[in-house]
């Protein structure tokens, strides 16, 4: 077949194939998820999701959802939960209860990419510095969080969830905050959806997406370690 789709089968090399490349949003099939290639895949532009019994599928969309930070948008009456102290912040506290409280979320539901192999794979990187936790706390609970992966000044959100109403909203809106503070760019969302709307993200051409990438990258040094609430 002449149009028939070409995506890349990786081996043991490390390198990704540019992006535009990529089939549907599909660009790449199989190697691994050892901290190198996950740290080249971020900056590359690419992200990891497959089912549990899936190959390990890499991905590239067309469109990338992303928050600028001046765009976060803040219900009245989230600003009234915001003011109540309802829920305490803390950062990268309980970074694999949050990753587990995610995949569990969403395997009770529409089912998980977060596999025990993913969750493995991130705890590694929150071993190195690289991946964070915001997370919302209730009268010595974790309540709400989410997660995700810092390189240079860019953090690539990777998923959230709430065992009370708006606790990721909250963890969302002080990691918009946090990266206010710390001259960072905008969040990336990866895919689209309603809530990720709500809170004031826009989808824009994956060109665009590779621009913003490049520019923080390249705009200060990566922040490694354990993260603090403070500057």
């Amino acid at each position: 077949m002449q149009n028939a789709p070409k995506v890349a089968l990786l081996d043991e090399t490390i390198a990704f194939p540019p992006i535009e490349e990529a089939w549907e949003g599909l660009l790449a099939i199989g190697g691994d998820l050892t901290e190198a290639r996950l740290i080249a895949a971020y900056e590359h532009g690419v992200f990891p999701w497959y089912g549990e019994n899936d190959p390990i599928l890499w991905w590239a969309p067309e469109e990338r959802s992303v928050l600028f930070l001046d765009s976060l948008h803040i219900a009245k009456s989230m600003r009234s939960v915001l003011n109540s102290n309802r829920f305490e912040l803390r950062i990268d506290t309980a970074f694999e209860h949050v990753i587990q409280a995610c995949a569990d979320v969403r395997s009770s539901t529409e089912g998980t990419w977060i596999s025990q192999d993913i969750i493995e794979a991130y705890i590694r990187l929150h071993d190195l510095g690289l991946a964070h936790s915001f997370e919302a706390w209730g009268d010595g609970k974790l309540v709400g969080g989410l997660y995700g992966v810092s390189i240079g000044c860019m953090f690539f959100g990777e998923s959230m969830f709430s065992a009370e109403s708006n606790a990721s909203k909250f963890c969302f809106i002080q990691l918009v905050e946090w990266a206010k503070a710390n001259g960072y760019g905008p969040i990336d969302c990866q895919i689209s959806n309603s809530h990720l709307l709500s809170l004031g993200a826009e989808i824009i051409p994956r060109e665009a997406y590779a621009k913003l990438l490049r520019t923080y990258l390249a705009a200060g040094k990566t922040r490694r370690g354990k993260w603090t609430i403070h500057k």
